[in-house]
């Protein structure tokens, strides 16, 4: 059996604030292979500070410590910043929420993925290979027109399309693992479900490792193979998918239970009730 790509055990990020320590992740252990998990919990719950905290992309106020944190046979804190910017983007790569906040508003999307790819190419390409592997990744990511496209600025591209040029763009430095942070938050479903179908076939065509941080708990269940439910920063319940409906934690049936189904109009959802102590459950 193959090494995990991601290894983590109990990982804690502390934040220092005005009003004393916070810890916003708190002893979270999984790992990751070539599959697909999902992170889902409420807002807040320490899903997105997971997926920074393997990039060590999180703010000075914060405090990361862990029983082992290997992300592709790196020691995320053990390694000095200068063997980090070597992974970022090479070995691990983050696709982002929304593309009208992570691209440069002010430079075309073709530069800006060839800019990628030279910073990452181990030959250091040139002008002309950029260019050729920028339009290559563009008809990766199922972009039809990449020439037209490639030199169209953020501004002039739909959402969909822009999130297309996020993943060619992380793409670009030829990871093994992806993190996607709420990569469809933004988009109405038809091309969620468009955006969606090309990380499932990249994850399976490439074998990489993906990391899917969402609210959406209908959706994990339906595109992950397995699923890590957090509360108050901690994992309450890990299980796979298909198996979401069979949940044992209270949490997770609260959240399930909350869902509005078609078939079964509800014209009150029920609330979730919080227990106190599913904050110290592991």
């Amino acid at each position: 059996m193959s090494a995990p790509l991601v290894s983590a055990r109990n990982l804690t990020v502390r934040f220092a604030t005005q009003k004393g320590p916070v810890d916003a992740v708190r002893g979270v252990s999984f790992d990751l292979g070539r599959e697909k998990i999902g992170i889902v919990g409420e807002s807040g719950s320490g899903k997105s500070t997971v997926g920074r905290a393997l990039m060590r992309l999180l703010p000075r106020s914060a405090t990361v410590a862990a029983d082992r944190l290997v992300v592709c046979d790196t020691d995320v804190l053990a390694a000095d910043e200068k063997i980090m910017r070597r992974i970022r983007g090479r070995r691990i790569g983050l696709i982002m929420q929304d593309p009208k906040y992570s691209l440069n508003p002010v430079v075309p999307v073709g530069l800006q993925i060839a800019e990628t790819f030279r910073l990452h190419s181990p030959a250091h390409a040139g002008a002309r290979a950029a260019r050729e592997a920028t339009l290559a990744l563009l008809r990766q990511v199922r972009i039809h027109d990449p020439e037209r496209v490639a030199g169209l600025y953020p501004h002039q591209i739909s959402g969909g399309m822009g999130q297309r040029v996020m993943i060619a763009m992380v793409l670009a430095g030829g990871p093994e693992v992806l993190i996607a942070d709420e990569p469809t938050s933004a988009l109405d479903v038809t091309v969620r479900m468009e955006v969606l179908s090309l990380l499932d076939e990249l994850v399976a065509r490439k074998g990489l490792g993906l990391l899917f941080i969402s609210h959406d708990l209908n959706l994990v269940r339906r595109f992950c193979d397995r699923v890590l439910i957090m509360y108050a920063g901690r994992v309450v319940e890990a299980l796979k998918a298909s198996e979401i409906d069979h949940a044992k934690h209270p949490y997770t049936q609260g959240l399930l239970a909350s869902l509005p189904l078609i078939r079964q109009p509800r014209e009150i959802l029920p609330t979730l009730v919080r227990d106190p102590a599913w904050r110290e459950s592991a």
